[in-house]
């Protein structure tokens, strides 16, 4: 066969981890990894915590899977206990964050169209956004390398320049106004380059939805759940949105996700209106439960802040020893990006070699998304993993 058994869609790296413990990946041969990718910010107690191990253990010799034609306890309590630790009044559990976006669309579509306004269809997304790969988040970017080969799709999206306020409020005062039912954006950008939206560019987003009848969407899918040191990033920018999509490390390593609303938002979501078979199975919500029991606490979230000003710090007294290579350091707590003149995927690449794991993002953008439970020795052994790799690193020939 000419094509290998699992579909050729990643383009995967050398490393091939069998063991995972506390911030670090070993492969069969012992090699060792600092992991400050955390799978891509989903492994936020790190790996082999044992609090999540256990949780996990306890609840799989239980009840892993019953689906929702049952009453799921598990799923009642976890959305309780997000209602009280948010603006929430009403959540759907996913087992993914592009599943997450979906409910999220949906829930804006359905709510417009109850309200008596079918028309208000049209969701306003922003330039180099990442919402997934399903069919309807790709529609919702522009870029060309998720798009490409899939359409013609959906027009529900209109794209806009991100954090460029003037614009969209240009565009609200255009023939299109009528038809947008929504604003869907990411807080801080990953995929994008870890770009934060600005304050007053989400204030406005929030305020023009209030003046057009429209719903503000927030996907924090990568920067929700402790990742900026605040619980999620609408607390950190100070706007509350109507309805917020999560995943990543809510459940630890363990694929969950969900759909969080207003009660006015939902409006339009009742029996037959939207469904998951695996959504929400009590393994999974024993998942977030134990992630929550140690992320939601206050001291937990201090640290995080702490330990981001250290390591941004940190970063930023590595730059000028290597300015040739890198501009400077962007992001929110642990969600951080270092700027590189060159590009950020070979660096990455190759700084594997040094025995630290990071991730490419756009605009030549190397990502740090380390574990929630990194400490002072974690942020030292990065920055020196770092520094080792850019002091022999070869920049690749302009093409």
């Amino acid at each position: 066969m000419a094509i290998t058994p699992l579909m050729p869609v990643y383009g995967r790296c050398e490393v091939e981890p069998v063991r995972g413990e506390g911030c670090y990946l070993f492969d069969a041969d012992g090699n060792k990894w600092l992991d400050m990718a955390a799978g891509i910010a989903v492994n936020a107690l790190g790996h082999s915590h044992p609090h999540l191990i256990g949780t996990i253990q306890k609840q799989a010799a239980t009840l892993m899977h019953v689906s929702n034609l049952y009453k799921v306890p598990a799923q009642a309590h976890l959305a309780e206990r997000l209602v009280g630790l948010t603006f929430a009044d009403t959540m759907f559990f996913t087992n993914s964050g592009v599943e997450a976006i979906e409910c999220a669309v949906k829930t804006c579509r359905r709510h417009q169209f109850v309200e008596g306004h079918p028309e208000k269809y049209r969701i306003v997304t922003f330039s180099n956004a990442f919402h997934g790969r399903t069919m309807t988040a790709i529609s919702a970017t522009n870029q060309e390398k998720m798009r490409g080969g899939f359409e013609p799709l959906p027009d529900w999206f209109t794209v806009l320049p991100f954090d460029d306020l003037t614009a969209v409020e240009d565009f609200m005062n255009g023939p299109l106004a009528d038809s947008v039912g929504g604003f869907m954006v990411e807080p801080i950008q990953g995929e994008g380059g870890v770009r934060p939206a600005s304050k007053a560019f989400l204030q406005g987003l929030r305020d023009l939805a209030d003046k057009h009848g429209a719903l503000l969407i927030f996907d924090e899918v990568q920067c929700g759940v402790g990742r900026t040191g605040h619980l999620f990033a609408y607390e950190y920018f100070g706007v509350t949105p109507d309805i917020m999509t999560i995943a990543k490390g809510i459940g630890g390593g363990f694929p969950v996700g969900a759909c969080l609303a207003t009660e006015k938002a939902a409006s339009g979501m009742v029996v037959g209106t939207h469904g998951s078979t695996y959504g929400g199975n009590p393994l999974g919500m024993a998942a977030c439960e134990a992630v929550l029991d140690v992320v939601a606490e206050p001291a937990f979230l201090e640290n995080v802040r702490t330990m981001g000003d250290r390591l941004r710090q940190a970063l930023e007294q590595m730059i000028p020893n290597h300015d040739d290579l890198f501009e400077d350091v962007r992001g929110v707590g642990l969600m951080l990006g270092i700027k590189m003149k060159s590009d950020s995927r070979a660096f990455v690449n190759y700084a594997r070699s040094h025995g630290v794991l990071t991730v490419a993002a756009a605009d030549n953008v190397v990502r740090i998304l380390p574990p929630l439970i990194i400490d002072e020795s974690h942020i030292r052994e990065c920055v020196e993993k770092l520094s080792a790799a850019a002091s022999a690193y070869q920049r690749p020939a302009a093409a």
